[in-house]
C-alpha cells in the first residue's frame, strides 16, 4: 500500500471499492492500445453464407488467398442452420440458456474447421480460445487465421431478456475480438447487401440503407436487422470498434474493396 511505485490509481484501486463509480471512471485513462492495428476482423455468415455451400464458399475462399500477403485477416464463422435445429432440440428437452450456447459453439466450430480445410494449403491456422494469445504470431507468420465466431461463454452465457436463445452468438463473438485487439475493420460476409428496412429476401419493397448511427437505427425500430442487437450495444461503449461494415460476399471483389477500406456495403457506426 505504501510502494511508491504505485500510481494515485493504483492506491485507490487497492484500497477502493470496484463499485464506486468515480474511480471506474478514472479507469477510462489512458486509452487501451491496439495491439493489431492493420489487422480485419472478417466474420463470414453461417446461415446467410456457408450453409449457401460451395457456390458460395469456393469463390469467397480464392478471394481470401488472393489478399494474403496484401491484407492481415482474423477470420470468424457463423454457425447457422444446424444451430438452429440444435437450439429447437435443446429448448424442446428443456435445456438452459448456458448448455444452448455449448450446442452453438461446437456448430460454429465445425464451419470454422471446414474453411480450415480449403485454406489448409496456405497454411491458414485454426485457433480456439486458449490460443488467442498466439494469435498475433501466427498473423505474422501466415496472414490469416481462423477461429469459430462464438464467445467461448459457454455455460456462464446470460440469459437473454426473453426466451432462451443466447443472445450473444457469432457476430458478437467476432466483434469483440475485433474490439479487444484494436483491429483496423470489423468486416461482416452476408449473402445481401446489407442493411435494410426489412428482409429483402420476403419483402420487395426493402430500402437499401448505405449508412446509418446507432441512435438512428434505434429510431427506425426496425423488425429485422442484419447483426446480432447485442452488437449495437457493445458499440456504444466501444473504445475501438465503433463501426462495422456488412458487405455481400456473393458479389466477387467486395471484399478485397472491403479490406482496402472502401464503402461497398452497409456502414453501421456508433453516435
Amino acid at each position: 500500500m505504501q510502494d511508491e511505485l504505485l500510481t494515485e490509481l493504483g492506491k485507490s484501486l487497492l484500497s477502493g471499492s470496484l463499485d464506486d463509480e468515480r474511480l471506474m471512471e478514472r479507469t477510462g485513462a489512458p486509452l487501451p492500445v491496439q495491439i493489431l492495428p492493420e489487422a480485419n476482423v472478417i466474420k463470414i455468415g453461417g446461415q446467410s453464407f456457408i450453409d449457401r455451400g460451395r457456390a458460395a464458399v469456393f469463390p469467397l475462399i480464392e478471394e481470401i488467398a488472393e489478399n494474403l500477403g496484401r491484407h492481415k485477416m482474423i477470420i470468424g464463422t457463423g454457425a447457422g442452420t444446424r444451430a438452429r435445429h440444435a437450439y429447437s432440440v435443446g429448448i424442446d428437452l428443456g435445456l438452459p440458456t448456458g448448455v444452448l450456447s455449448v450446442l452453438g459453439t461446437f456448430v460454429s466450430m465445425q464451419n470454422a474447421r471446414m474453411l480450415n480445410y480449403l485454406l489448409a494449403k496456405y497454411g491458414i491456422p485454426f485457433i480456439e480460445p486458449a490460443q488467442f494469445a498466439q494469435l498475433p504470431h501466427y498473423l505474422a507468420e501466415r496472414g490469416a487465421v481462423i477461429f469459430f465466431g462464438m464467445p467461448p461463454y459457454t455455460f456462464w452465457h446470460q440469459n437473454p431478456t426473453m426466451g432462451r436463445i443466447p443472445p450473444h452468438r457469432t457476430d458478437t463473438g467476432s466483434y469483440l475480438v475485433s474490439e479487444v485487439f484494436g483491429t483496423k475493420a470489423m468486416i461482416y460476409v452476408k449473402d445481401e447487401r446489407g442493411l435494410y428496412t426489412a428482409d429483402p429476401k420476403k419483402e420487395k419493397g426493402a430500402r437499401f440503407i448505405p449508412k446509418i448511427t446507432i441512435s438512428e437505427l434505434e429510431e427506425l425500430d426496425l423488425k429485422d436487422v442484419v447483426v446480432e442487437r447485442s452488437v449495437l450495444e457493445m458499440m456504444k461503449h466501444a473504445v475501438h470498434r465503433r463501426s462495422i461494415q456488412v458487405i455481400n460476399g456473393l458479389e466477387r471483389g467486395l471484399l478485397t474493396r472491403a479490406l482496402e477500406g472502401e464503402h461497398v456495403g452497409t456502414i453501421i457506426t456508433a453516435d
